[in-house]
């Protein structure tokens, strides 16, 4: 593995567990093993460094959505995967999904940064639109009314579930923020 995607790795796992405000340049490379300088090589700016990560985090993020959409031909089976995606960034409790991670403190990351986890959050969106109009259509879900508010609501439950469990480092609490809406399937 190259230098650069082993600074993105560590930056992911403690960015993860701590936010953007939590670790530093000496953070990545005592976890790499190499000299703070030359962090700067790759990414001149911890603000590079974030915009690089987010990046890279919601393409992956988005890849495996497009993995759930071609696995998965019901809408329910598809709403537990993405349930899923999120617990398991929940690991033991200890961190959360990155853009939740960082879009706690707004004011403490640079706008390019926002401007990403915004995307992602729009594009989630969009994706939980389209979940939410199949699970109306094949009936997998139930009492769907509008697939916009559905979607809203859905990634509200799915980020502020995290919240509550990583401030706890207690998985069931996320499990439990999401139980009515995972009975709801089919």
């Amino acid at each position: 593995m190259d230098t650069r995607t082993s600074l993105l790795d560590a930056a992911e796992q403690v960015g993860r567990a701590r936010g953007f405000d939590g670790f530093s340049y000496a953070d990545l490379a005592k976890a790499v093993g190499i000299r703070k300088a030359s962090i700067h090589h790759h990414f001149p700016t911890k603000g590079d460094l974030a915009l690089a990560l987010i990046q890279r985090y919601r393409a992956d993020f988005f890849e495996r959505l497009a993995h759930i959409g071609t696995r998965y031909d019901r809408a329910g089976d598809r709403l537990r995967a993405y349930v899923q995606l999120y617990r398991d960034a929940l690991s033991q409790g200890d961190k959360t999904c990155l853009c939740v991670a960082f879009g706690v403190a707004p004011d403490s990351i640079p706008a390019p940064v926002g401007l990403e986890i915004r995307q992602f959050h729009a594009e989630s969106l969009a994706w939980l639109e389209t979940l939410f109009a199949l699970g109306r259509d094949d009936v997998s879900i139930e009492s769907i009314g509008d697939p916009v508010r559905e979607a809203a609501a859905c990634l509200a439950q799915m980020e502020g579930g995290q919240l509550v469990a990583r401030a706890a480092k207690d998985v069931t609490l996320f499990d439990d923020a999401l139980s009515l809406l995972l009975a709801r399937i089919r």
